[in-house]
C-alpha cells in the first residue's frame, strides 16, 4: 500500500518531467488518447511515450482502458485536486508565517 506521502511524492516527479505534463495536458484537452496519438503529437518516440504513460499510470494521474487492441488514457483529476489543495494550504501557511515576521520586523523597527 502506497502512503499518502510516497503518492505525492510519485506525483510530483511525474509533474516535474517537461514531457509528462504536456502529455498530460494533450489527454486532457482531447479527453481520452492513445500513445499512437500522443506521439504524434510530441517528439519523442511511441515507445518514449509509453514509458511516460506508465509512470503517469503510477502516479494515478492517469487511467487506461483497453478497447480492442488500443489502450485509451484519460486523466484522472482527483489525485491534481488533492495535490493543488496540499500546495494551497502549504501557501496558506507560508503566507501566515511571513504575515508574522512582517508584523515582527516592523514592531522592533519601531522601538
Amino acid at each position: 500500500m502506497t502512503t499518502k506521502s510516497e503518492m505525492t511524492s510519485k506525483i510530483f516527479t511525474a509533474l516535474a518531467d517537461p514531457t509528462r505534463r504536456r502529455l498530460l495536458g494533450l489527454i486532457a484537452e482531447k479527453g481520452q488518447a492513445t500513445a499512437t496519438t500522443l506521439s504524434n503529437e510530441v517528439t519523442v518516440s511511441r515507445q518514449a511515450v509509453v514509458k511516460h504513460l506508465i509512470f503517469l499510470k503510477e502516479a494515478d494521474l492517469v487511467s487506461n482502458n483497453r478497447q480492442g487492441r488500443e489502450v485509451r488514457y484519460t486523466v484522472r483529476p482527483q489525485q491534481l485536486d488533492e495535490t493543488a489543495k496540499w500546495m494551497a494550504n502549504l501557501a496558506k501557511d507560508w503566507d501566515k508565517k511571513l504575515e508574522a515576521l512582517k508584523l515582527q520586523a516592523e514592531s522592533a523597527k519601531s522601538d
